[in-house]
């Protein structure tokens, strides 16, 4: 639970904020409720920039939890139990991100995009898992990454 409210953005400058605690990992939940329920003009200038801060912020965070994903598979050893996890944590922060991104306030057209560039980063880094997993000559990491779809949400 948070310790203030987070009320749904309804100017650029309500966004801004908002963003940056997305950005900061602030309270995700309440975030996402937030941005679902907020709205902006969606205008020239105002259109450009909010879109621009999106997807600065949601390309952050898939860097950030790629970059995480990437340290725990270098800790796993090998441990199919720690390289489970790291896939489910990694499909966990694409899938919100994918929430984070298809808002209702973005007109329909413009969404779709936006929403398309995670599902894009999702299947690649699946497609990358997949070929990285080949060199395992047992299959066993190979089965797992299947089993463990990062893009699967």
């Amino acid at each position: 639970m948070s310790a203030t409210a987070i009320y749904p953005p309804k100017t650029y400058f309500d966004w801004v904020a908002i963003l940056d605690l997305l950005k900061e990992r602030s309270d995700d939940e309440a975030v996402l409720s937030a941005m679902l329920a907020g709205r902006i003009e969606w205008q020239t200038g105002v259109a450009e920039r909010f879109t621009k801060k999106l997807i600065d912020v949601i390309n952050y965070r898939m860097n950030a939890a790629i970059d995480r994903f990437q340290k725990e598979m270098s800790r796993s050893n090998g441990q199919e139990r720690a390289i489970v996890q790291a896939l489910l944590a990694l499909r966990k922060e694409l899938c919100f991100l994918s929430k984070a991104i298809n808002l209702p306030a973005i007109p329909e057209k413009d969404r779709r995009q936006y929403y398309n560039l995670v599902i894009s980063q999702a299947n690649t880094v699946q497609s990358s898992l997949e070929d990285s997993a080949k060199m395992d000559r047992t299959g066993k990491l190979s089965s797992i990454v299947r089993r463990n779809r990062v893009n699967a949400f």
